[in-house]
């Protein structure tokens, strides 16, 4: 049976997946056969629009592929276009880089654990819903997402696709004064970020299990946020494989699949997850030492690969990145330039950094006079998107097995499933279109339903 009624997401954070999107379920008996995550939103075209654009460019224009995430576009913008170029900044840079952020991954963070995926957890319909009966909380988690925009708004000029980001560092760098009412702010944000933890390890987790194998930068002596190396977690294991930022390409090869406008990725071959559990997983030694209270008060393990718990380790890494900025605030004293010249040549550059819901990749070819020939960008839910497919058929298997649940059960439960891994999918209460195939049983026949209709 084919219900329709598609959904319209509001918010679209990657380059190709605006976040409009179909399941198709294949079901023989109690049996997923098939489940295909269909993504039609149409491409945008963010590669091709990038060719022929000087070298200083890109990190203006790839900010517009996220209203949510634009400084993780901004960044590996930059870190790529520098990289072409033989430029490196000085550490000052780096440290408001870093700082900048911190903020994004506060109120992003924040957004998904209190607007997106909270009210699955509460038997609420949205985040209007749960502010109806969860007033005092969703007050809270506004307060935590305007205190990173306040960090974004000071160092970037602006919330939504800052303007004062540029290859090289920044326009213009604060001076000490003004990110000291900032701190205050955060010192305060700091207990919002703690009451979440509290929070959310309250809530009902149903069992679950991923087998992916995990990706995520690393980097000596601290949590990779703006820099560091790929780094891979096989399933099964307990040690890690890096490999260099150039070599991302053959690591992790994308191909496009006939039921998506999004295009698939394997890293060697085999399904990869990156995002918050990726990260925690292979850095959480890195934590603060706030932040790895705040885990153990999460009853989290050293590796946790539970989809639903998601939610406590982006608690966890909100707790963190608060924490750390206001380490460089208190430590920041103003670079004596805001930026560095990053002169023109021919090259080719590779940049990543960890957006909220994962490992971003750009990759820039440039001529002598600096003009980009060719532009690459990974995004973490191309990557997602096989580890996302495999996740929703053992769902919605296991619930099969369980029970004889309806259309619109399956239905919920597979956005509950999608909402665990990307935000930039789930910005939508109710969403997905499910088409779901009853095989026939031997001897002719088939179930009927009732269609599952959608508010």
């Amino acid at each position: 049976m084919t219900h329709r009624g598609t959904r319209v997401l509001h918010v679209g954070s990657l380059a190709r997946v605006e976040g409009e999107g179909a399941l198709h379920l294949t079901v023989d008996g109690d049996d997923v056969t098939a489940a295909r995550l269909q993504i039609y939103e149409p491409p945008r075209f963010f590669e091709a629009f990038l060719r022929g654009r000087a070298h200083t460019e890109p990190p203006d224009i790839t900010a517009r592929v996220c209203g949510i995430c634009p400084v993780a576009y901004q960044l590996s913008a930059c870190a790529a276009i520098e990289d072409a170029c033989g430029v490196l900044v000085p550490d000052g840079v780096g440290e408001l880089r870093r700082l900048l952020y911190c903020g994004e991954w506060i109120e992003s963070q924040t957004l998904h654990i209190y607007l997106l995926h909270a009210p699955d957890f509460l038997g609420r319909d949205g985040a209007i819903d749960l502010a109806r009966t969860h007033r005092a909380d969703v007050e809270r988690g506004l307060r935590l997402k305007q205190a990173g925009n306040a960090i974004l708004d000071l160092l970037g000029g602006r919330a939504v696709h800052p303007v004062n980001v540029r290859v090289g560092g920044f326009h213009r760098a604060p001076a000490r004064a003004e990110l000291q009412p900032l701190a205050e702010r955060l010192r305060r944000a700091l207990d919002d970020a703690w009451a979440t933890v509290c929070w959310v390890s309250g809530f009902d987790f149903p069992d679950a299990d991923c087998d992916h194998d995990f990706l995520a930068l690393s980097e000596a002596g601290r949590y990779a946020i703006e820099t560091g190396t790929p780094t891979v977690l096989r399933q099964g294991g307990d040690t890690v494989r890096r490999f260099a930022l150039a070599d991302f390409p053959r690591e992790v090869v994308e191909v496009q699949v006939a039921h998506s406008t999004a295009l698939h990725a394997t890293l060697g071959g085999r399904r990869h997850l990156t995002g918050s559990l990726a990260r925690y997983a292979i850095n959480h030694r890195l934590l603060s030492p706030l932040a790895q209270q705040a885990a153990q008060e999460a009853g989290l393990d050293a590796v946790c690969r539970n989809p639903f718990r998601s939610i406590l380790v982006r608690s966890v890494e909100t707790v963190y990145a608060v924490d750390e900025a206001l380490r460089i605030i208190d430590r920041y004293e103003p670079p004596e330039r805001a930026h560095v010249d990053v002169p023109p040549r021919a090259g080719v550059g590779h940049g990543a950094t960890e957006a909220p819901r994962g490992l971003l990749y750009h990759r820039y070819a440039l001529a002598a006079d600096g003009t980009v020939t060719d532009a690459r960008l990974v995004p973490p839910t191309a990557q997602n998107q096989g580890a996302i497919e495999e996740d929703l058929r053992r769902l919605a298997g296991t619930a099969l097995a369980g029970g004889s649940p309806s259309d619109e059960e399956l239905t919920r439960l597979c956005e509950r499933g999608i909402r665990n891994h990307d935000p930039c999918i789930s910005c939508s209460t109710h969403f997905l279109d499910l088409t779901v195939d009853h095989v026939a049983p031997p001897g002719g026949g088939s179930r009927e339903r009732e269609p599952a209709h959608r508010q």
